[in-house]
């Protein structure tokens, strides 16, 4: 099994838009391949750039080591080279390279390396730990600057230097005085990927730092309403950008603000709302209430009434 060059990778990941999809659990709570496998066949039918297994949206949080390599093997199964893999990768180090060594062996193109389990560290031990990663593997690895692992500039400009595979940033903090220092110390070595929460919110603001993609998890349930959205953020317009912010992703980012974790629970939530096996979430998160499915539900039928009528599949 062959896997993409970290460059190759890259310039795939930047080239449209990403997809992370969720992780489905049968009734004993397993890892279900059948329902993913399913439901990753179902996004790959739209015009996506990468699809990320295991990540954030996928609850890498939840799922043991042993449950990462079955995910990202189902995902390389799936995609059979239609586009790249990107797995979830995190906890500690020692854990953190183990699984990375999987994934790769599993022919995964690429990491994104999750911020580490717990615990608070300077600049010296993040950069430390994203190298000891990058090192263990010859895939690309994308760091996610979030949380608990927020890199600056110098730390990751030393990484670039000492890690020819780590090849992307994806930003999960939201301070664009940041993310301007990063971009313009680090140029065109990374490629960049907005990841917060709901990222549609700062698509446009962040494509004019040179973020030309960033994850979708409304992709998951919308998936022609999030290439819709893509589109009109590269094309710059402005119009149906504000629209849509106005019409659903505020409204929905509003809903997904009513419990704490529901911004993996929402996309589960809409995934059954369109009649596809979404699924419960792992604890210690928790699922949203009828009536609040009931709401996620009117606002994707709205939402999905305005689309225009040219189909988006690829």
């Amino acid at each position: 099994m062959t896997n993409l060059s970290p460059a190759a990778m890259a310039d795939a990941v930047g080239s449209g838009l990403l997809t992370f999809p969720i992780t489905q659990f049968d009734a004993q709570n397993r890892f279900d391949e059948a329902a993913f496998r399913q439901h990753c066949a179902w996004l790959l039918g739209y015009d996506v750039a990468a699809l990320f297994a295991a990540g954030g949206t996928g609850e890498f949080f939840s799922l043991t080591p042993a449950e990462v390599d079955a995910v990202v093997s189902a995902s390389v199964a799936e995609t059979a080279g239609r586009v790249p893999v990107i797995a979830g990768c995190g906890y500690g180090t020692a854990i953190a390279v183990e699984i990375a060594r999987a994934a790769e062996a599993a022919g995964a193109d690429g990491l994104l390396l999750l911020p580490p389990y717990l615990t608070e560290a300077g600049q010296e031990g993040l950069a430390a730990h994203v190298e000891a990663v990058c090192k263990s593997v010859g895939i690309g690895v994308i760091v996610y600057n979030r949380a608990n692992a927020v890199l600056g500039p110098d730390a990751l400009a030393r990484l670039c230097e000492r890690c020819p595979n780590l090849v992307g940033f994806k930003d999960g903090v939201g301070d664009l005085e940041l993310m301007a220092r990063v971009a313009s110390r680090i140029g065109d070595r990374l490629t960049y990927v907005g990841g917060l929460p709901t990222a549609e919110t700062f698509a446009l603001p962040y494509l004019e730092m040179g973020v030309t993609t960033y994850s979708s998890a409304i992709y998951n349930f919308m998936p022609e309403w999030a290439l819709h959205f893509y589109k009109a953020v590269r094309a710059r317009d402005r119009d149906t950008v504000a629209r849509e912010l106005k019409e659903f992703v505020l409204p929905y980012i509003a809903l997904r603000d009513r419990g704490r974790g529901y911004a993996v629970s929402i996309v589960k939530a809409g995934v059954d709302a369109i009649g596809r096996p979404g699924g419960p979430v792992r604890t210690p998160l928790t699922d949203l209430t009828q009536a609040e499915r009931a709401e996620l539900k009117a606002l994707i039928e709205t939402a999905n009434a305005r689309l225009p009528k040219a189909s988006l599949a690829a």
